[in-house]
C-alpha cells in the first residue's frame, strides 16, 4: 500500500460518506465485498454481523443513513498494513470508530470490518 493511494482512499471514503451519497460509498467496493459489523445484527438482522455483496450491504447501508440524517464522519488517523487499511475516525454521535479494509489487486475494498467504542 502506497502512502499516495492509502491518503486519497481514506480522504474520498470520508467525503463519500459525508455526501450521504450510497453510490459514491459504494464505488469503493467490489461487488462481491464482505461487511462485518455489530451494527448489522440490530439494523439489518443478520446474527453473524455478516453481509455479502453491493446490495445487500447498499441495503443495509441506505437504511443506517436513514436512521440517522445527520451522520458526519471526523478522520482522526490512517494505519497502512498489508494489502489493508484502518480508517480511525470519530462517527455517529461523535462515537470512535474504526474500520479496516482489505484490498483485492483491483484496488477495491474486497472485504471490510467495523470497530465501536
Amino acid at each position: 500500500m502506497d502512502n499516495v493511494f492509502v491518503q486519497q482512499f481514506a480522504r474520498e471514503w470520508i467525503e463519500a460518506w459525508n455526501s450521504h451519497d450510497l453510490e459514491r460509498v459504494l464505488a469503493h467496493y467490489a461487488d462481491d465485498f464482505e461487511m462485518n459489523s455489530p451494527y448489522i445484527v440490530q439494523i439489518a438482522g443478520e446474527p453473524s454481523g455478516r453481509l455479502k455483496g453491493k446490495a445487500a450491504v447498499g441495503a443495509y447501508w441506505a437504511k443506517a443513513l436513514a436512521m440517522i440524517p445527520d451522520l458526519h464522519f471526523e478522520l482522526i488517523s490512517t494505519l497502512v498494513g498489508v494489502n489493508s487499511v484502518t480508517l480511525y475516525y470519530k462517527g455517529a454521535r461523535e462515537r470512535l470508530s474504526a474500520e479496516v479494509f482489505h484490498f483485492g489487486p483491483d484496488g477495491k475494498v474486497a472485504e471490510a470490518f467495523a470497530h465501536y467504542a
